[in-house]
């Protein structure tokens, strides 16, 4: 095994991503970096002790384009002796059906899939080519979108069956694998345009950050990361025994104990109702939280709008969440 191999077994078997006896999905675009990482798999599988297999979605998106990733796909399993699973997406349907932009579309069809293949053919774990710049262009993404500080965690190694075994490889060593042992991947020009949010970041936010402090942004983003990672596991568990601690916190027949919920914190009062608008199905905004906290310091009879759909009355003891029908 050459550098970047034995980093990326010793990535595994530290984050204990794959375990002996698993049988591992590997999510193959046909670009640089999903061919990286099924050249890093080959080589590492026999220490691992794991089965591996290909899995490719076809979105359609890009014509002769789309399929000619398929049949370059199809043609390296074949020459690896590799099982290949594929299927096929109307994504530009399906994203004017569930109005949503194309690429959370693509996102939601390609993890059903993986999910339908895990089931159906028994495989333990699905892996996905993210990288460390993926990872940044995710923190900074977020950080545009005004997430809150546990939203600044971006890509996790693991998630569920999901791993994603080159989070802590660069860009610049990825390329330099390919080119050294001469492997073939497909390039999406799409990727180069900057029509989509996360390829403007990519494409020119990055590299003028770099070009400022150089080799300072990616290190950065990821302690980032993995420090809003730490907060969140933290905040959970934090607010799973204080929820437990006090009842009169938890959603209950759409009530909030007000008493209960004015002997917290700002922040605590903005997690609570965070957890009680998701138990809703309501939109969770900054906006909406501080309407929530400013309620608390109001009167009796009050009522504030969570969203278009949901409204907050303070009644009695309790803040009532009720769904606006009309």
């Amino acid at each position: 095994m050459n550098a970047l191999e034995k980093k990326f077994l010793e990535q595994i078997r530290t984050r204990r991503l794959v375990e002996e006896s698993d049988r591992v999905l590997v999510a193959v675009s046909g670009g640089p970096d999903s061919m990286a990482m099924l050249s890093l798999f080959c080589a590492v599988k026999p220490v691992l002790h794991c089965e591996i297999a290909v899995v490719h979605c076809n979105f359609k998106l890009r014509a002769e384009e789309s399929q000619a990733d398929e049949d370059f796909v199809k043609y390296q399993c074949d020459s690896l002796r590799l099982e290949c699973f594929v299927d096929h997406f109307d994504t530009v349907h399906c994203a004017s059906e569930w109005k949503k932009s194309l690429e959370e579309t693509a996102r939601i069809l390609r993890y059903n899939y993986f999910e339908k293949v895990i089931q159906v053919k028994g495989y333990t774990k699905i892996a996905t080519g993210h990288h460390v710049n993926d990872n940044a262009e995710t923190v900074l993404f977020n950080l545009f979108r005004g997430v809150s500080l546990p939203g600044l965690k971006g890509i996790r190694a693991r998630n569920g069956k999901i791993i994603r075994p080159m989070l802590l490889l660069p860009k610049a060593e990825i390329t330099s694998y390919l080119n050294e042992k001469g492997i073939p991947s497909r390039t999406d020009i799409s990727n180069l345009a900057n029509d989509y949010d996360r390829n403007f970041i990519r494409n020119r936010v990055i590299p003028l950050i770099e070009e400022r402090f150089p080799y300072k942004l990616m290190p950065s983003l990821q302690r980032l990361s993995e420090q809003a990672g730490e907060l969140e596991e933290f905040l959970e568990f934090y607010f799973e025994n204080l929820l437990e601690r006090e009842p009169g916190l938890s959603l209950r027949e759409g009530k909030l104990e007000v008493n209960v919920l004015q002997k917290l914190m700002i922040f605590e009062q903005k997690e609570v109702f965070k957890r009680a608008l998701q138990d809703m199905d309501a939109p969770v905004d900054a906006q909406t939280l501080q309407k929530l906290v400013d309620l608390l310091r109001s009167h009796p009879g009050k009522i504030v709008m969570a969203g278009r759909q949901l409204q907050v009355i303070w009644k009695g003891e309790s803040l009532v969440f009720t769904r606006n029908i009309s």
